[in-house]
């Protein structure tokens, strides 16, 4: 087996390494003046199980040519097979046409990593179960719930907790939580007036006095999360925290999440931390490294991936 890791992510990388129990593969990944990119991989792949690690995140055109450059170089090197990590699938957000003349994404970037010469792909928490079916080789989601539940039970009374959706599309991930820590579930019901802007109407379900545990793939500008918990709030909820998969936090988001009603945001290292997330007060990123390390393991053994979830 051999692990190599673009640069969206090396620490995350070197985690599952670590994990593993074996050196990161040695490569070369940089850009030319002209910002074209080039792969180099230092090491004898010929003949290897291979496993490519990045996120396609901020930014997230350079992070996926470094995939696709990278898988094109260990194919060309004649690698047994070819496994795409994507602990962040940066464009699965556009998984439909939402109007006319309008492309899905996520379909061309599948079509993209399968061209490029990937012979699987592993990911976390995709925005859309749907997606697994836009790439035309086996694909493994993994889900970061046992990972959360986990750190739950351990930092949070669970005997308090009502874990809640922030949306109605959420409500899956949503029990899934509430299972595992023996909770109620709430539903925050909003419209959603433009991209990254969302109008709170009510909550479904009982929350006063209850810790409220927000779940949620996503957060991008962060305004969806903050204003749920400000109306948890009013509903007499003790506190509310939000746990998050993938935490892009683009634009003023950390500034957003450091001002709000939210005693705490947890997020997942799929994405690498800024400086400004590792020094907000009220911000805490937890690691998905064992899990990811642990479905590659059983990927290269030929083992079950969805028993980690059993």
């Amino acid at each position: 087996m051999k692990l190599f890791s673009g640069n969206a992510n090396q620490s995350l990388s070197e985690e599952i390494a670590n994990y593993l129990n074996i050196p990161l593969g040695k490569c070369v990944v940089h850009k030319f003046a002209d910002q074209e990119i080039f792969v180099e991989i230092k090491e004898n792949v010929r003949g290897e199980d291979v496993f490519i690690v990045q996120s396609t995140s901020y930014p997230a055109n350079d992070h996926l040519m470094e995939l696709l450059i990278m898988i094109d170089a260990v194919r060309r090197s004649s690698a047994r097979r070819i496994t795409a990590v994507l602990p962040y699938f940066g464009y699965a957000r556009q998984d439909r046409k939402p109007g006319p003349r309008t492309p899905i994404s996520a379909k061309l970037v599948a079509n993209l990593i399968t061209e490029a010469g990937a012979d699987r792909v592993l990911t976390l928490d995709l925005h859309a179960g749907q997606v697994q079916g836009f790439f035309d080789l086996p694909t493994d989601n993994l889900f970061a719930i046992p990972v959360m539940s986990r750190d739950l039970q351990a930092n949070y009374n669970i005997n308090n907790l009502t874990v809640v959706s922030p949306d109605v599309g959420g409500v899956v991930r949503a029990r899934a939580l509430a299972r595992r820590v023996d909770s109620p579930l709430a539903i925050v019901d909003k419209r959603r007036d433009s991209p990254g802007e969302s109008e709170v109407m009510n909550v479904i379900g009982d929350v006063s006095g209850r810790d409220c545990i927000l779940i949620d793939d996503i957060i991008d500008s962060g305004g969806t999360l903050c204003n749920a918990a400000k109306e948890l709030l009013s509903n007499e909820a003790l506190s509310v925290t939000a746990y998050v998969s993938h935490g892009v936090l683009s634009g003023a988001a950390v500034t957003r999440i450091m001002s709000s009603k939210l005693k705490e945001l947890v997020i997942t290292n799929s994405i690498e931390p800024t400086v400004s997330i590792n020094v907000a007060h009220n911000i805490r990123v937890i690691s998905v490294a064992d899990l990811l390390g642990e479905a590659v393991n059983r990927t290269a053994l030929e083992k079950s991936v969805s028993s980690l979830f059993d």
